[in-house]
């Protein structure tokens, strides 16, 4: 008699980029996977925990350019599933982040399959960390904001603006192609001395930074060739960073000339 398929979807967060950020949870549920479906944020080191024989399938969406829709990964995840048994959908950073986690796992569970979330650790958080910028500190950041810098509707999020008008710390993610936008509300709030950091590929051996001001964050941007997929962090915090000690040297010293 053939053993019935008992299908099970379980949520994982790859974590920020780095392989090794990945939770003991997570890796153990790569390994009772039947099928993954993984995102271009999760770090493919991290498919090495599955077993050899499991399904692999790239549902991975960069700007203009989708592997597959919303939809169809949602439907992908139900029929592999139903078909197959476990199936590991491996999101980047934490799923229920800026991640769409929410609305895959409603959709799972409108089919009567079970569902499991893993938590992973979050880029808005751990990004920042390893640049050793420090998201609150006592007496200088008492709270901080994580935003998307792109909503559904591929406008700037009206919270940026809100933001702004605060003393906290502000962690902008998806927000390179909105940086003018970004830049333009801070300055309107007298904030262009602000610190700011932008962050690329985060965790990785890839990864690159720079750092300056409101002001100026834009030429550095363009000096250092930034871009997607990065991280904005904008706040007092980011100068407060041993590690950054020596950009905003070298920053001090452009701007004395």
């Amino acid at each position: 008699m053939l053993k019935k398929i008992q299908p099970i979807v379980t949520l994982v967060g790859a974590g920020p980029g780095d392989p090794d950020l990945l939770t003991i949870k997570g890796a153990k549920a790569l390994a009772e996977a039947n099928v993954i479906l993984y995102d271009a944020l999760a770090n493919e080191e991290i498919l090495s925990y599955a077993p050899k024989k499991a399904i692999k399938i790239f549902v991975g969406k960069r700007k203009g350019c989708h592997e597959y829709t919303q939809d169809q990964i949602n439907q992908l995840i139900v029929d592999n599933a139903l078909t197959y048994g476990h199936v590991v959908r491996l999101k980047g950073g934490d799923p229920f982040i800026f991640g769409r986690g929410g609305e895959e796992i409603d959709f799972v569970e409108s089919f009567g399959i079970p569902t499991f979330v893993v938590p992973g650790i979050s880029s808005s958080i751990a990004v920042p960390a390893y640049q050793g910028i420090s998201l609150t500190k006592r007496g200088v950041s008492e709270s901080f904001w994580v935003i998307t810098g792109t909503t559904s509707d591929r406008k700037l999020s009206n919270d940026v603006a809100l933001a702004a008008q605060s003393s906290a710390t502000v962690v902008i993610l998806m927000g390179m192609s909105k940086l003018s936008q970004i830049i333009d509300l801070f300055q309107k709030e007298s904030k262009g001395e602000i610190p700011a950091a932008i962050i690329q590929n985060g965790t990785t051996a890839q990864e690159k930074i720079g750092v300056g001001t409101i002001n100026t964050i834009q030429q550095v941007v363009t000096e250092h060739k930034l871009s997607s997929p990065a991280i904005i962090v904008i706040g007092e915090v980011v100068k407060e960073s041993n590690k950054l000690k020596g950009f905003y040297e070298d920053f001090i010293a452009k701007e004395l000339k």
